[in-house]
């Protein structure tokens, strides 16, 4: 063999070992690429799945608090209905009270109600006017009727028998009225 015939074999074998290189590069490559897609497949799934957790997790944080809300509130509302029968007696004690001769009874008993329903009152408790008022089944309950001789008194409210309530704009106890016919 001649010179120029080993340069070109040698040339050859160096073309060839060039080839193999570059196919396995190639396929390196590709399979790089392949696992490429597949990682940002995988962190796209992942990404989902911690946004949809985030979500599930917010979701139950807030039905949390208005559960924990929706509790007090309706602890508080028990409670505040259980007292309704001692604002009643205050107010029969004050009715008698006022007849009395014992002046200083009458207005303790008074200075004690108003630090009562005051304190009530930021708890969200109002009292539902009803004396003269005209009749409403939204707040008063008929529980007699009464003829009244002026015609424009028809239909209000001739006396309370017992007070009605809100609290935080919802009735709580309506108050039972007499109702002039």
């Amino acid at each position: 063999k001649n010179n120029e015939e080993v340069k070109e074999e040698v040339k050859e074998e160096k073309i060839k070992k060039e080839d193999l290189a570059n196919e396995k590069l190639e396929a390196d490559l590709e399979a790089l690429r392949k696992e490429n897609e597949e990682l940002k497949t995988s962190v796209a799934k992942e990404k989902d799945d911690y946004l949809r957790l985030m979500a599930d997790f917010e979701n139950f944080r807030r039905h949390s608090a208005e559960t924990k809300l929706e509790l007090v509130s309706t602890a508080s509302a028990d409670i505040i209905k259980g007292l309704l029968p001692v604002l009643d007696d205050f107010e029969r004690a004050m009715k008698m009270l006022t007849d009395a001769e014992d002046k200083v009874a009458d207005e303790g008993t008074e200075l004690i109600y108003n630090k009562l329903m005051t304190f009530l009152k930021t708890k969200g408790l109002d009292i539902i006017k009803a004396k003269d008022e005209k009749f409403d089944t939204d707040f008063h309950e008929a529980v007699a009727q009464v003829p009244v001789p002026e015609e424009d008194k028809k239909g209000l409210v001739f006396d309370v028998v017992q007070t009605g309530y809100t609290l935080s704009g919802k009735v709580i106890r309506y108050a039972k009225v007499v109702v002039g016919i």
